[in-house]
């Protein structure tokens, strides 16, 4: 209950920040309505199609298709007030990359999958959905150039595989993984916590 939840809040926070991306871009209403799905649910549809496992959770459960689509029409009308609002998305896009991760490892593991596949299914829920945002918007993925974040999904993902296999019950594995990700995902951003950027330019002169 607690994950649905806290996906629904998740979903809405991340078609919002893609309708924002589209804004930004300046795409019509129908762009910023699908970038914003595609932020929302993207990830969980990569790793849907990855694992095999259907139907698509967009499409067993549509209704997340309509709160999305929504969010994204809302955005365009409060866009004035979303940069008061930025610490908070902030927030809620650590609670939503823990709870996404959390909910692609246990899709894996309903599938009989071993640790390693449930991991990297937890990561590709988590991040993917934001990669196809930055992709379709001509951008350079975030994920891939800012604050800790990917890692802080698979970090987040092992941490509650490892939980299970010592024999902690879900639900307690579920609130520390949760406690535990969402703490690092802020620290990360508060103290500008970066993955190791590996930078190459070929300076040499091209032959006459």
């Amino acid at each position: 209950m607690l994950l649905t939840l806290l996906y629904l809040v998740a979903i809405t926070a991340e078609a919002m920040t893609g309708a924002l991306s589209a804004g930004r871009r300046g795409m019509d209403w129908f762009g910023v309505v699908l970038i914003a799905c595609v932020t929302a649910l993207g990830g969980g549809a990569v790793r849907d199609v990855l694992l095999g496992h259907y139907p698509l959770t967009w499409v067993k459960h549509p209704e997340y298709l309509l709160i999305t689509a929504v969010a994204a029409l809302l955005t365009i009308f409060i866009a004035p007030l979303m940069k008061r609002l930025q610490v908070l998305f902030l927030i809620l896009d650590a609670l939503g990359l823990v709870a996404f991760t959390l909910i692609g490892c246990l899709v894996a593991l309903d599938m009989q999958l071993g640790m390693l596949v449930a991991a990297v299914s937890g990561m590709i829920t988590g991040i993917f959905g934001g990669i196809l945002r930055d992709i379709f918007c001509n951008d350079i993925p975030l994920v891939f150039r800012r604050e800790l974040y990917a890692s802080v999904s698979f970090a987040a993902a092992w941490c509650f595989l490892l939980c299970l296999h010592f024999g902690m019950a879900q639900e307690q594995a579920l609130l520390i993984t949760l406690a535990a990700g969402f703490l690092l995902r802020l620290l990360a951003i508060r103290f500008h916590w970066e993955m190791p950027k590996f930078v190459y330019r070929d300076d040499a002169e091209p032959p006459h």
